[in-house]
């Protein structure tokens, strides 16, 4: 039996709802990246994610489900700034964190009384969504589909090149958004951005109808917030225009280890460099990101400069996933 199958085939849906019903591990696009997923009532089958992306166990996913009310089995109380959030922008790219409900999803929120909730908006992960549901499947953890720490997979081919044929991939191509889902949370006194993503803190601040605080020492565990993250196996480095140009001109030709991925076009280097466009806007440079990286990745370079993304809030996603990327 293959391993990658059409999304768009609802045969190959059904199947992969079967899996997820039986325990078992599927890959699926969302509008961000690829999930790996699993049912999210079964701890059993959550310790198989933390087993093969190599994760470690205190960290949480988060679970997707169909809609809001499908949300509500999973959370101990709905606050109200996270059902104006919810409203505004599910389904789409948001993951709010909510007080849990006791005796369910331990494992996937690594034991904590929190839980992240979020409602994708991609067809396919709809689809896989609700055929789940009708098999008894209330919610899928699904954190991102690729060995922990590494680059986000943003096409079935970066799955199987992380997992090869051990997982089950519902091909979908190439996702619309690029990088992970911002994540609010909801569960204190005031609500918290605790992961930028292509939602500008405005638009999040509107639909809550008050101020976003930055995460305090008490905030709750959270995917994608460590500092070293989404990295390639080059060694990444983040640097302004005018260093980033001063340093390729005193590089001269020895350059054939080394990438560049850069808005401003770099002059006077090695015919060998491996240059990649940084798009002039966030949404397109979001989308390729991830792509990007690991592209180069396989040309074998040693080392990627990044040009700093441009001050504003519309590229905070970027810039995050870029600065825990140099992390390492």
């Amino acid at each position: 039996m293959s391993v990658r199958a059409a999304g768009t085939d609802p045969g190959a849906v059904e199947l992969a709802a079967q899996r997820l019903a039986a325990g078992e591990l599927v890959a699926f696009p969302t509008e961000t990246v690829y999930g790996l997923g699993a049912r999210a009532d079964d701890d059993a089958a959550v310790a198989r994610i933390f087993d093969a992306k190599g994760r470690p166990l205190g960290h949480p996913l988060i679970v997707h489900v169909t809609d809001a009310a499908a949300a509500e089995p999973f959370a101990a109380t709905i606050p109200a700034i996270a059902g104006r959030l919810m409203e505004a922008f599910w389904p789409g790219p948001l993951t709010v964190i909510v007080p849990r409900a006791p005796g369910i999803a331990t494992a996937a929120a690594a034991g904590l009384p929190t839980i992240g909730l979020r409602c994708p908006a991609h067809a396919i992960a709809h689809d896989l969504l609700v055929a789940a549901r009708r098999l008894g499947v209330p919610g899928v953890a699904a954190p991102s589909a690729n060995r922990f720490g590494r680059v986000s997979p943003t096409t079935a081919d970066h799955v199987l090149e992380e997992f090869g044929e051990s997982v089950f991939v519902l091909d979908g191509g190439a996702c619309r958004v690029g990088i992970e889902s911002a994540i609010v949370d909801c569960s204190g006194a005031r609500p918290a951005l605790l992961r930028p993503g292509v939602l500008t803190r405005a638009q999040l601040e509107e639909a809550a109808r008050q101020p976003l605080v930055e995460p305090g020492d008490d905030a709750p565990r959270a995917p994608g917030t460590l500092p070293a993250h989404y990295a390639p196996r080059a060694k990444v480095r983040l640097m302004p225009t005018s260093m980033l140009h001063t340093a390729l001109q005193m590089l001269g030709k020895d350059s054939l280890s080394l990438a560049v991925y850069s808005r401003t076009v770099p002059s006077g280097v090695a015919p060998g460099l491996h240059h990649r466009r940084m798009p002039a806007r966030p949404e397109q440079a979001a989308h390729e990101l991830f792509s990007v990286l690991r592209e180069l990745d396989a040309e074998g370079v040693q080392l990627i400069w990044v040009e700093d993304p441009p001050p504003g809030p519309e590229w905070d996603g970027v810039r995050d996933r870029l600065t825990r990327a140099a992390a390492t």
